[in-house]
């Protein structure tokens, strides 16, 4: 199977993809990652890179997993107009589409119901999964106060939160998360 990650360094820190890889492995599951990401840049970004249709449409992807800009998250409407693109390109392939709900920053937690909606918005909009990681963060770091989910910029993920992240990727898509 083979996975293609679009997004930026909430994508790339501590090489979650192949954290996820690990974890497909682990339970049985042969995946190739591979990643298309460029520090803070979101969907316009990707929507607008060359590269991102030719893999999306000649990739051969069992699943595309797509996160925007966190840090400033930006306009939904920018987002959206993105989003709609992308998954213009996606509807031409088989790749099931699952959108990558990122986390806010540490000092920020009240924007992540609005973070959450705009992911589970598009979600919606395309019929397609959303991986509720920002949700999940922020329960873990209310459950497990003593593991810091957060590097020590406070906006990116420890090794523990790229786990995290990874787990709930796999979750969503092998394990009937919504």
């Amino acid at each position: 199977m083979r996975t293609l990650f679009i997004g930026n360094s909430h994508t790339y820190f501590n090489d979650m993809p192949k954290i996820y890889a690990d974890i497909c492995k682990e339970n049985g599951i042969d995946m190739q990652v591979t990643m298309l990401t460029k520090g803070r840049m979101g969907f316009d970004y990707h929507a607008d890179n060359e590269q991102t249709r030719f893999n999306i449409l000649f990739g051969d992807y069992d699943y595309i997993i797509l996160q925007h800009v966190a840090h400033p998250m930006g306009e939904f409407s920018v987002m959206e107009e993105a989003a709609d693109r992308i998954m213009e390109w996606i509807k031409q392939t088989s790749a099931r589409a699952c959108f990558y709900m990122t986390w806010t920053e540490e000092d920020n937690e009240a924007f992540q119901e609005e973070m959450s909606a705009r992911y589970r918005k598009l979600a919606e909009r395309y019929g397609c999964m959303v991986a509720p990681i920002g949700e999940k963060w922020w329960s873990h770091i209310h459950e497990h106060p003593e593991i810091d989910l957060y590097y020590k910029d406070r906006r990116h993920a420890s090794p523990e939160g790229s786990r995290l992240a990874a787990q709930t990727i796999y979750d969503t898509l092998f394990g009937g998360e919504k």
